[in-house]
């Protein structure tokens, strides 16, 4: 696949950030046999905890052709996948669940392995406008080296999508030696890693603040991953591994974090207290954090704002993906374009190319050249983005009053 870019008079959209998922009935065919009377006693008492999938619109989850209309008028060409609907024997979507116990592997894996099929037949619909990513868990990680496999031969060129390990997790920590095989996997087959903000947060209980102070610590929680695999040298062992971390707050904290990990890993290494700590393993490091990420990550921005575009030449232009979050109501459905001309006025036509869907190409494998006949009819003029924007249109949250089909489901 190439990245190349044909039609100049029009940007191709690629969004790193959309959500799909089956109606939960549409599970059952792509689940084992043996599983099917198990699921229709789940599914008999089954109460949905996301209000959007009972409601008017919550088809733009699973209707192909309404979801291509969707997004063709809002000028986008192709998406990556995550997860969205309930999928079989899980308690809450796949974005906020705690790892399964052992009690309840065995049906859950059944449930996760039967949404990832269900999402290749998705995406087969539209060849080369999809990239739907495989789910795992990390409890059996020989199952999870073969399920990587069966991905990239189904075609679910979106990679991996990383499971939420919280502190509380009765698996091991992302930065333990036990997921190795699946590190070597994803670099071998070339599949992202990708972690989607919402997962590995610890139960904050039932509180009046629980939900707020989730919201401002959940970004953290998600953030966190990239330390955990730096410093547990996977990315020392693995320099062609991918990971994007999605929707986690724009992209206006990572500089932040970085000067943060530069400076601390210093510490370590020159002699200063905290090297009596932690100096053995930052000393095994040949790179500082800042480098790992401009070799190895990524960060899916959805919905982007002014400030993280200020900020792209401190991340790397090469390193920021937006994202739409279609069909969720903070996303940029259906008013794209004015956000395009709100966020990129003034910024350089090829910054813009790069992040809006040339690093997404990159990233995933999109064949930008394949896209190009429908980004020339359907794809925002580059003029057009470059117009500032003098006053935006109804905000989306504000949408949720009168959409209310298209909450976020968490």
């Amino acid at each position: 696949m190439t990245a190349t870019t044909t039609h100049t008079d029009r940007y191709t959209i690629v969004s790193s950030d959309g959500h799909a998922g089956a109606d939960v009935a549409d599970y059952r065919p792509f689940l084992e046999r043996k599983y099917h009377d198990e699921f229709d006693r789940w599914r008999a008492v089954l109460v949905n905890p996301f209000a959007d999938l009972e409601r008017p619109g919550r088809t733009r989850n699973w209707d192909s052709d309404e979801r291509l209309r969707d997004l063709d008028a809002d000028g986008i060409v192709a998406e990556v996948l995550f997860p969205n609907t309930l999928p079989p024997f899980f308690p809450s979507g796949s974005l906020v669940a705690v790892p399964p116990t052992a009690e309840e592997y065995e049906l859950r894996w059944a449930g996760l392995q039967a949404h990832n099929r269900w999402l290749a037949d998705f995406c087969a619909e539209t060849p080369g406008r999809r990239a739907g990513m495989a789910q795992i868990f990390l409890n059996d990680v020989d199952k999870a080296v073969a399920e990587i496999g069966w991905a990239k031969e189904a075609g679910l060129f979106g990679g991996v999508l990383l499971p939420g390990v919280p502190p509380d997790a009765d698996i091991p920590p992302l930065y333990a030696a036990d997921y190795e095989p699946i590190w070597a996997a994803c670099e071998e087959l070339d599949m992202p890693i990708n972690n989607h903000s919402g997962s590995a947060a610890p139960d904050y209980g039932d509180h009046a603040a629980a939900r707020p102070v989730l919201l401002t610590e959940l970004g953290w929680f998600s953030h966190r991953s990239f330390w955990h695999l730096m410093f547990g040298l996977v990315f020392e062992r693995h320099p062609r591994l991918k990971l994007v971390l999605t929707e986690q707050s724009g992209a206006s904290w990572v500089p932040g974090m970085l000067r943060h990990l530069d400076e601390l890993c210093m510490r370590m290494t020159v002699g200063g207290s905290e090297s009596n700590f932690a100096g053995d393993v930052v000393r095994q490091l040949s790179l500082t954090p800042s480098e790992y990420w401009q070799r190895n990550c990524y960060v899916g921005a959805s919905f982007m704002t002014k400030a993280d575009a200020s900020v792209r030449h401190e991340v790397g232009v090469d390193r920021i993906l937006w994202g739409g979050d279609y069909p969720h109501v903070e996303g940029t459905y259906p008013y794209s374009r004015e956000s395009f001309r709100h966020t990129f006025a003034g910024v350089a036509a090829d910054e813009i190319a790069a992040i809006l869907g040339g690093n997404a190409a990159h990233v995933y494998g999109f064949d930008l050249d394949r896209l190009a006949p429908l980004a020339a009819t359907i794809g925002p003029a580059v003029d057009e983005v470059a117009t500032p924007l003098g006053q935006l249109p109804d905000a989306p949250l504000c949408r949720a009053f009168t959409e209310p089909s298209i909450v976020k489901p968490w």
